[in-house]
């Protein structure tokens, strides 16, 4: 598999060998060795999750706070998401920056968020059916959301605004700066704090 880093430090995508024959494919999702590698951590398994969505769905943006955290690992078994991940770790070099990958059944890519990322995607089909390992367990009053249509965090969405599908939740949460505002966004010093706990170590 190829796993190379994206735009947010501590964000990457993973794109993995397929072997087709005439019964269909093989391939490995998910490798704990190859994640390792390049995020220099453990990535330690405590809860898996599954959404299944409408054409139009916006999910997020969501994330946990820091301490403790929650870093995910996502991908796509049936239809298609743009993923999108926004760093709001006040500090952080690429604070309020974003970046996206596509996710489908054709490159059968995947995506690892550290902790302090916030997490959306949109699904661009019916039935669309997204899978994600987290690191720790959901915890209700650590869980919180922003406004994915927020201008000025600015996500590029290919579907008009009428078409868009959020929850309550998701469409009254606030804006990145009332978050700032409110001092509920992780500091890019504790994410690291949090990120040298599951350091691998050479040997």
């Amino acid at each position: 598999m190829d796993v190379v880093e994206t735009g947010i430090p501590g964000v990457v995508a993973i794109t993995p060998r397929q072997f087709p024959d005439d019964r269909g494919t093989f391939l490995e999702w998910y490798r704990f060795d190859r994640l390792s590698e390049v995020t220099g951590r453990r990535f330690d398994l405590r809860q898996g999750n599954l959404s299944v969505s409408r054409r139009g769905t916006l999910r997020g943006l969501h994330l946990a706070a820091v301490p403790t955290g929650q870093a995910k690992y996502v991908t796509v078994v049936a239809g298609a998401v743009i993923d999108y991940f926004v760093d709001v770790r006040v500090g952080s070099p690429t604070f309020g920056a974003w970046d996206s990958v596509r996710l489908d059944t054709v490159d059968r890519r995947a995506v690892f968020l550290a902790e302090g990322i916030a997490h959306a995607f949109l699904a661009l089909e019916d039935g669309t059916t997204v899978t994600y390992l987290v690191n720790d367990v959901y915890r209700p009053g650590a869980e919180f959301g922003l406004d994915p249509r927020d201008p000025a965090i600015g996500l590029d969405l290919p579907l008009p605004a009428d078409e868009l599908l959020l929850s309550e939740k998701d469409a009254a949460a606030p804006t990145l700066a009332e978050a700032e505002a409110a001092g509920i966004l992780p500091t890019w010093e504790a994410c690291l704090a949090r990120y040298a706990e599951d350091a691998v170590v050479a040997r």
